[in-house]
């Protein structure tokens, strides 16, 4: 009897062991598995890029429901696409370029990869002197290149009606070249290349860009987006 009790209890003692090392195992699995999946997401949220538009009622999508603006369209594409970039939309109906630099350093706490700045609009339409509306956007290039110099920055190109007169509206569209000869910008020589004009893209003052405008204008802005994606 004496040898079965002692049999029984070394059987016990080695089951015990063995189901201890069991969940021991299991558990170090569990713990290597959820390290795993943790670096998985670690390196998913490393990868993921930021593009920033930077601008006025343009960017904002004056007029229209925010899915239907520009950048908005602009985030549908990279996500058919399977790229691993987050769109920021940073537009401001009423914004000028003095505006804009003020309010600037704000958001560059979003850290752009690609920051597209689509400002001077305003300025132009209310006729403010050319050398400010430059300066500004020279200003806030120069932040962008200090803050984050590896960062890609595109410039959207603007025109003007010729309310303000011939010399001033030239000179107005000559601004946008210029900055992104000066800066090695990627220039988008006009933002509404198609649409400025037609007044079955434009809402009824004649400015802002209909949901169907906003279609053409995320074509022409992908055209020069793509390639630094």
């Amino acid at each position: 009897m004496n040898k079965i009790r002692a049999i029984s209890l070394l059987l016990m003692f080695l089951c015990g062991a063995f189901i201890a090392t069991s969940c021991s195992e299991g558990q170090k699995t569990s713990e290597k598995t959820a390290s795993s999946e943790a670096k998985v997401d670690d390196k998913s949220e490393e990868k993921q890029k930021t593009v920033l538009f930077f601008g006025d009622s343009m960017s904002a999508g004056y007029g229209v429901d925010q899915e239907e603006a520009f950048p908005a369209l602009i985030q549908k594409k990279i996500d058919s696409l399977g790229l691993p970039y987050k769109v920021i939309n940073g537009g401001l109906s009423g914004e000028t370029s003095a505006s804009g630099l003020s309010r600037i350093d704000w958001f560059l706490e979003a850290k752009p990869d690609i920051f597209i700045l689509e400002l001077g609009g305003n300025d132009g339409l209310r006729g403010i002197k050319l050398s400010t509306t430059q300066e500004n956007l020279q200003g806030i290039i120069d932040k962008v290149q200090k803050e984050y110099p590896s960062a890609k920055i595109l410039l959207a190109g603007m025109q003007i009606p010729p309310n303000m007169g011939e010399a001033y509206t030239t000179d107005f569209k000559e601004i946008f070249p210029s900055l992104a000869e000066q800066n090695d910008l990627i220039l988008i020589p006009f933002l509404l290349e198609g649409v400025g004009g037609n007044p079955d893209l434009n809402q009824p003052d004649g400015i802002h860009p209909t949901a169907e405008g906003h279609k053409i204008v995320a074509k022409t802005v992908w055209k020069y987006l793509e390639p630094e994606l």
